[in-house]
């Protein structure tokens, strides 16, 4: 009958697509309905399980992500420079870690400083996220006695 279910592989269950105009089955190499033309999708309950790059990006709140590249912060080593972006990443912001100019450290080495970088719409957040005050029985320089 259809091109659509006679593509369909049997037995292919989750695996296939399906159009969500008109519903005909598709096996996973196609992208289109070749009736109706739109795009082919998971059938519901077997959506894949997102990858860690695609949740990351579910993160980010769009309005920090509009313009240049700003410098918000250095850090003094990689894994440095990596928590950070994990602190600004939890607030939505984006960043960009680049090795710091003026460094004499080998390009391969993850050791030397690092400037972690954001879209300007996001600069003052993240200097907000990273602005670290002490609480307030340590600024009063009290031992809690």
């Amino acid at each position: 009958m259809s091109a659509g279910r006679d593509a369909e592989a049997p037995d292919s269950g989750a695996e296939g697509l399906i159009c969500p105009g008109c519903g005909r089955g598709y096996p996973p190499s196609e992208r289109f309905c070749s009736e109706c033309g739109m795009p082919l999708v998971h059938p519901s309950g077997a959506e894949q399980k997102a990858s860690a790059r695609q949740q990351r990006a579910r993160k980010i709140k769009p309005q920090y992500a509009e313009g240049q590249l700003v410098k918000v912060a250095r850090a003094q080593h990689q894994s440095e420079a990596e928590f950070i972006e994990g602190l600004l990443l939890e607030e939505g912001i984006p960043c960009l870690l680049r090795r710091s100019r003026g460094s004499d450290v080998s390009e391969m080495l993850a050791a030397g400083p690092r400037d972690v970088l954001v879209p300007a719409s996001g600069a003052q957040a993240a200097r907000e996220a990273l602005a670290w005050e002490p609480p307030d029985d340590a600024r009063r320089g009290g031992s809690g006695s």
